[in-house]
């Protein structure tokens, strides 16, 4: 098989590799899309660890072959997970992170493996109906966690992002006010003193940016009291945050990524119902693909963001 493997900073190489075999309780799966995570973005910009580097993990394909032990998962099913090494053209996982698609989601709409984060970070940050909620960042997952954050019922969601498309998208997706960071109103922003109990800040605030200024704006704009859930994956060294403010405000802090696996994956099947019912969209974000000689132009376009740009996958055909 093809797989596509990173063998120095922003240089990957698409080599012959053996086609997995499975174990007795995996699943191997014809790779047909696998997104481009920023997760992976540091690694392949040559910003951590050593080389060559199998990437990939946000995967939907067909299943080829099942090991002796699984139950339920049969050759010719489409399926999603948590895989690796998924910018190849077959994989594979153990069962139990493998879950069907549902009928009628195309693969580059059922990447798994972001709709559990996702789901996750929403079920972990207590929305209560009528709050206002504020997203920093609009990216992919910030759009995926506006949708989420619809369906709990907030009153006032307040979109933060620099670029102005992406803006546009968050009012697409029902943000009733948006902002590029420099224009954010007067009565959204609680740095200063004296202003506990008037009405300042957003109930909720969900920072999806992943970066030191994102995490920064996000702990000015919550309220006293109220909650900072960091979804955004942080990388390329420590973050400073302000605690004498962060004490003042006694805010609650929410490190939104999950790693108990069970529920990751029930959290993906909720995300993929939701999908399949017409209560999130993933269609319209997928906005860039790209083939599997081609992962380098899929990390450029996550880099440089060119105009539409929300999400990039991979496909194997």
């Amino acid at each position: 098989m093809k797989q596509s493997i990173l063998v120095k900073p922003q240089q990957s190489s698409l080599e012959d590799r053996p086609i997995p075999e499975p174990g007795q309780e995996d699943v191997v799966v014809r790779v047909k899309a696998c997104g481009v995570c920023a997760s992976e973005l540091h690694g392949w910009k040559g910003d951590s660890g050593t080389y060559p580097k199998e990437y990939g993990h946000e995967v939907a394909g067909e299943v080829v072959a099942v090991g002796s032990g699984v139950k339920g998962i049969m050759p010719g099913m489409r399926v999603t997970g948590l895989f690796g090494k998924g910018f190849a053209e077959y994989t594979r996982a153990p069962q139990q992170f493998v879950t069907p698609i549902p009928d009628g989601v195309a693969y580059e709409h059922a990447l798994g493996e972001p709709l559990g984060c996702i789901l996750s970070a929403a079920r972990r940050t207590n929305v209560e109906l009528g709050d206002t909620v504020a997203l920093v960042g609009l990216g992919f997952m910030g759009l995926l966690i506006l949708q989420a954050v619809r369906l709990r019922g907030a009153a006032r969601i307040v979109a933060i992002d620099t670029r102005p498309e992406a803006l546009e998208s968050a009012r697409q997706f029902g943000a009733d006010e948006t902002y590029t960071p420099d224009a954010i109103p007067d009565r959204l922003m609680m740095a200063e003193w004296g202003r506990v109990g008037k009405g300042f800040g957003a109930d909720v605030v969900f920072e999806n940016s992943g970066t030191a200024p994102g995490l920064t704006l996000a702990s000015h704009i919550v309220r006293e009291h109220g909650i900072l859930s960091v979804v955004g994956w942080h990388q390329g060294g420590a973050r400073q945050v302000d605690m004498e403010m962060w004490n003042w405000k006694g805010f609650n802090v929410i490190n939104a990524h999950e790693r108990r696996m069970d529920y990751l994956m029930d959290c993906m099947r909720r995300g993929l119902a939701l999908v399949a019912a017409g209560r999130m969209n993933t269609a319209s974000l997928v906005s860039h693909r790209f083939s599997l000689d081609n992962v380098d132009g899929a990390f450029r376009a996550l880099v440089e963001k060119p105009a539409g740009f929300h999400k990039a996958v991979v496909l194997t055909t």
